[in-house]
């Protein structure tokens, strides 16, 4: 797994200052202001999905966008990443199965993984159970050494990851004529937070 290594505030300033704010803090205490880290991780589930529909719609808005080669992989190796979490995240039952781009005839079947990936992902960010997100877990294709983090941080690290990937898609499908959605975060909080549409 090697290659995997690629509600309004009134206050819209205080988790900045609360972010930069060099009191120290108890270990373990995984608040951002007065928001528990819970209800933050869920917020950016709830973009990320949303970000990723928007690109999605856009692509299959654009005629070729999703026959390019060079965007059509970073996409399926977005996707990859979110599906090797799930399995990570998950019972683990049976063997991660690496797929290929080519795997996905037509390319709307990529969307697909993608919507199954958000759904198993964001239930995992809105468990009531604090523990659920403080599980620690192994992450096999870190060995040397070896990485063991919570899942809430592997939950992070996969919605930043993402958020990487798409703006690489973003310069890619501009290249290509096309006019990419605005995705930031403060654009979803700015419509409303919206859900996901994934469909054009």
């Amino acid at each position: 797994m090697a290659n995997l290594q690629s509600n309004s505030c009134q206050d819209s300033a205080a988790p900045v200052r609360a972010a930069l704010d060099p009191t120290p803090r108890a270990a373990g205490d995984g608040t951002i202001g007065s928001m528990p880290a819970r209800e933050t991780l869920r917020d950016v589930w709830n973009h990320h999905a949303w970000a990723d529909a928007e690109h999605w719609r856009a692509f299959a808005a654009s005629p070729g966008a999703l026959a390019d080669v060079a965007l059509f992989e970073r996409l399926h190796h977005l996707h990859l990443t979110q599906s090797a979490w799930v399995w990570a995240i998950g019972d683990r039952r049976g063997e991660f199965v690496f797929t290929k781009a080519t795997d996905f005839v037509p390319a709307l079947t990529l969307r697909d993984v993608a919507m199954r990936n958000h759904a198993s992902l964001i239930a995992v960010a809105s468990a009531s159970a604090e523990s659920e997100l403080d599980r620690v877990i192994d992450i096999p294709w870190f060995t040397d050494p070896s990485l063991r983090l919570s899942v809430g941080d592997g939950l992070t690290q996969v919605a930043m990851h993402s958020h990487y990937h798409r703006a690489q898609n973003a310069t890619r499908f501009r290249e290509l004529g096309g006019e990419p959605p605005a995705t930031d975060l403060v654009t979803w909080i700015w419509k409303g937070r919206p859900a996901p549409g994934w469909v054009v």
